[in-house]
């Protein structure tokens, strides 16, 4: 059972911000702005990839929710999601961080940049 499962099983304890029969919003635990949090459906799916449609759906509601209950509506925010090892995904169970509450900077995206730019 991965991490997620077993926070969505309270087999660990999370800093739960919203819950809804299908998705989980939990406080990411080194957040990178002062809200950060993590949307997770409860039923395990490895990545976006993997996501059908309709639960994308489902979950857009559930993070629209949770984004005005932050107070972020307004401001803005960053959603996001890695997918696969390339992509920087460290835990195999689709999630997606909800950044804000500042305004957010665009960092490099690779270690590699210096050298994607000299092929320029």
């Amino acid at each position: 059972m991965c991490l997620f499962c077993k926070i969505v099983e309270k087999e660990i304890p999370a800093n739960v911000e919203l819950e809804s029969e299908e998705f989980l919003a939990f406080h990411d635990i080194n957040p990178i702005a002062p809200i950060h949090l993590l949307v997770i459906p409860k039923k395990h799916v490895d990545s976006f990839q993997e996501l059908e449609a309709e639960t994308m759906a489902k979950m857009t509601t559930f993070i629209q929710e949770l984004a005005k209950k932050m107070g972020l509506d307004k401001d803005g925010y960053r959603l996001l999601t890695n997918i696969g090892e390339n992509g920087g995904q460290e835990i195999k169970h689709l999630h997606f961080h909800l950044v804000g509450g500042t305004k957010l900077k665009w960092v490099h995206l690779s270690d590699d940049m210096k050298k994607v730019k000299e092929a320029i």
